[in-house]
């Protein structure tokens, strides 16, 4: 009984932590949304400065008023085809929680749509895809106006390797 218990408190919590308000954009015609408290900008397209020996979702670093910010493309991070860059592509700035520190990365996205305010029950939790597939980076599914959301937990699209890598980028 206790452990039941345990089981359902933990689940309560979990969901209380995906309900909020959610930044939502494009990737491929699909939807994701991120916890706005992890958004810090979005800025448009601006030059990219490539550096070497990188991870390939790397793209670069920009100068946004004198820091230093590395950016990822999601596209390629989730084994996306590239496209061109359009007058919709932006870059959201956001606060990864990494091993020792707080982090900003820039993400490239196709678009930007809105901000959702996103309740408990329009939220179901990830579908499970096999033991070899990794979802930890995904918080759930939001059902929204009849389309689904997928809901990223930013903190875990990149793994602790990859983010000191990207952190090294911007050093």
């Amino acid at each position: 009984m206790v452990k039941t218990a345990d089981a359902l408190n933990k689940a309560v919590q979990t969901t209380i932590l995906k309900i909020g308000k959610y930044l939502t954009f494009t990737l491929a015609k699909e939807e994701y949304g991120i916890g706005i408290l992890k958004v810090k900008e979005i800025i448009g397209m601006m030059p990219i400065t490539s550096v070497p020996r990188t991870p390939a979702f790397v793209k670069g670093v920009i100068n946004l008023r004198g820091k230093v910010i590395p950016v990822i493309d999601l596209r390629t991070k989730f084994e996306m085809a590239s496209i061109p860059y359009t007058e919709r592509t932006c870059i959201i700035v956001v606060e990864i929680d990494s091993e020792r520190d707080m982090v900003l990365i820039g993400i490239v996205v196709d678009a930007v749509s809105e901000v959702l305010n996103i309740q408990e029950e329009q939220i179901e939790a990830t579908p499970v895809f096999g033991a070899k597939l990794n979802t930890d980076y995904i918080l759930g599914m939001a059902k929204v106006d009849g389309k689904v959301k997928i809901l990223l937990n930013i903190d875990k699209v990149l793994s602790n390797e990859e983010i000191s890598a990207v952190e090294t980028v911007a050093k």
